[in-house]
């Protein structure tokens, strides 16, 4: 038996815990971290489809609705509508989002100085890629099983 604790209840245990951080950090600002996501994700990729923002987000079209739906009564989204097809709607962010998103960065920020403490550059290099890595053969096992599972 050895002491070291096991990579996967780590890995598990840290993401809770950062889970936990980002919802008080973003409870702070009016948010939920769920929100957070969205405002983050339509600041990187403006225009982006409620269907497309579901699937970058892994969860399903409904919900992505019902998050625009309150960021758009307040006043930090907006839905256009696409421009080729009328069934679409565009999603951007307005002026708000824009504040909350700088606080938010700052708030992002001061998480990697906490959960990157007394780690080198170097580590934290080799840490991302092996982090990357993991998640992409965590992602094309998910992919191997439902298409066994479609194939059956």
């Amino acid at each position: 038996m050895t002491d070291q604790p096991d990579l996967l209840f780590l890995l598990h245990d840290l993401a809770r815990q950062l889970r936990l951080n980002a919802d008080r950090r973003a409870s702070i600002h009016g948010l939920t971290r769920a929100q957070w996501i969205v405002l983050y994700r339509l600041d990187k990729h403006p225009g982006l489809s409620q269907k497309e923002l579901a699937e970058i987000l892994e969860v399903e079209p409904i919900t992505v609705a019902r998050l625009i739906d309150r960021l758009e009564d307040r006043g930090m989204v907006e839905r256009r509508d696409d421009p080729h097809d009328r069934r679409i709607w565009r999603l951007h962010l307005r002026h708000p989002a824009h504040a909350v998103l700088r606080d938010l960065a700052d708030e992002r920020a001061d998480m990697l100085r906490m959960v990157s403490a007394g780690l080198d550059a170097a580590t934290l290099r080799h840490l991302k890629e092996g982090l990357i890595r993991m998640k992409a053969n965590a992602d094309a096992d998910v992919r191997n099983k439902v298409l066994e599972r479609d194939l059956a």
